[in-house]
């Protein structure tokens, strides 16, 4: 139970420092989306984009080394608790919040092809 509750704070952790990391870009363009005359916040936030940016990364990397390492178990290679399907959807989640997260940290260098 606590290596799931580890993993689930780390997926979190992922998400909002990638979410982080985009606020600087984002927040004008949803706050002009939205028709809202201000955006200063986002500006504010540039500075502390490469931080969150770092943040993300060791919080994914440290998530797929979770995730990937090797499981001590007393099953045999293809027996059912060899590779039980929640380590699976585990790893479809992770690799899911991945692309969320690269989609977040990039959305400076391609929403100027977008708009």
């Amino acid at each position: 139970m606590e290596t799931t509750s580890r993993k689930t704070w780390l997926n979190v952790g992922t998400v909002l420092a990638a979410f982080g990391a985009s606020l600087c870009c984002i927040l004008p363009v949803a706050v002009a989306f939205l028709g809202v005359g201000s955006a200063a916040l986002g500006a504010q936030l540039e500075p502390y984009r490469p931080y969150f940016l770092g943040l993300t990364v060791v919080f994914l990397g440290f998530a797929f080394f979770q995730a990937y390492k090797p499981v001590k178990s007393d099953c045999a290679p293809g027996e059912v608790c060899a590779v039980p399907a929640s380590r699976r959807r585990q790893r479809l989640l992770l690799w899911s919040i991945a692309i969320a997260a690269l989609a977040l940290m990039t959305f400076p260098y391609y929403i100027g092809s977008i708009l």
